[in-house]
């Protein structure tokens, strides 16, 4: 689970560089395929960072979103100042936080944003459980080794072959986005017979009566954080009030979506273009395991797994150091 050359390129040309973000009168903020960055749709709506920016004398500035599908490409975009806020699981920021650890472009998280369990489903009927998967089968995820799908599907392998078996799988796995990796799974395009998704797409799957589900993601870990937003400290240091105002919208986005979840799944709909229905968006925004919140869960079971089979270097002494300390006070883990 090493980092790209390019990415590598990347540290040294940003640690390198005696250009700063100070002054900036821009923040860029990178989201991925899912309903999990719902604060981001309803920040984006509401414009919620112009206000809280605003509010602490801000003028002369602008908010600008963009989309990736996995880690890899905004953890490198993130690196070759491309984008300055980005956001996914928890393994991608773990892998920036150990490539960047001690240096001045050190990266961390700023909060989480969900907790919510995400589902390997499988259209081939003769697959069970893990343990069924043969060398013809492919499985879709959303970045390779790198992804939280990726990584849960290394610990689900370490735990049924044995830990020195954790990479096992990884050869069936294939990068796609979460809508592509449902129109092959929903197909078979390119052999894919199963996809470790993202809401609202695993459901939007088990439409299908031949598509079950053989394992989630609290079957292996316990409730976790699904996703989370991380920067640099470079960015954070050089713009205090861009990052404040950051916060203050996420926490705003987080109090709209437990009020209003409906109205959030109605404009999640309308700024996606999505034709799902509004009854089934609203049901993955309230379901059972979903739980909206800056609180991070279950992030030091993800960094001390990378640790232990060796794809990170460092290991964090606790959540906090992986998260910078506006979100200390929260009982994280």
């Amino acid at each position: 689970m090493r980092i790209t050359w390019v990415a590598a390129a990347a540290i040294a040309f940003v640690i390198g560089s005696a250009t700063t973000t100070a002054g900036a009168a821009e923040i860029r903020l990178a989201e991925q395929f899912s309903m999990g960055y719902l604060q981001f749709n309803v920040m984006k709506r509401g414009k919620l960072i112009e206000k809280y920016a605003s509010q602490r004398g801000l003028k002369d500035f602008k908010v600008s979103w963009q989309r990736f599908n996995g880690p890899v490409a905004m953890n490198e975009a993130l690196l070759s100042n491309s984008t300055d806020i980005v956001s996914g699981g928890v393994p991608g920021l773990i892998t920036l936080w150990d490539k960047t650890k001690g240096t001045s472009f050190e990266v961390k998280g700023i909060c989480a944003l969900s907790s919510q369990p995400f589902l390997l489903n499988t259209a081939n009927p003769d697959i069970k459980s893990i343990k069924d998967f043969s060398e013809r089968d492919r499985i879709a995820v959303p970045s390779i080794k790198v992804s939280v799908q990726a990584v849960l599907l290394q610990m689900a392998a370490a735990e049924a072959f044995g830990e020195a078996n954790y990479a096992k799988l990884d050869p069936l796995t294939v990068s796609m986005s979460p809508p592509d990796a449902t129109i092959a799974l929903l197909s078979g395009a390119g052999g894919v017979s199963s996809a470790f998704s993202v809401p609202p797409f695993q459901f939007q799957q088990l439409e299908q009566k031949n598509i079950r589900t053989i394992l989630t993601s609290f079957d292996v870990l316990g409730p976790h954080t699904f996703t989370v937003a991380w920067t640099s400290a470079r960015f954070r240091k050089d713009n205090p009030e861009l990052y404040a105002a950051f916060l203050d919208a996420v926490k705003e986005a987080t109090s709209i979506i437990a009020a209003d979840p409906k109205g959030t799944a109605q404009s999640w709909i309308n700024d996606s273009g999505s034709k799902l229905p509004l009854e089934m968006v609203t049901k993955v925004v309230t379901g059972p395991n979903v739980e909206w919140t800056m609180t991070p869960a279950a992030t030091m079971k993800f960094a001390r797994f990378m640790r232990k089979v060796g794809t990170t270097r460092n290991e964090p002494a606790s959540w906090k150091d992986l998260f910078f300390p506006e979100i200390g006070d929260l009982n994280g883990s």
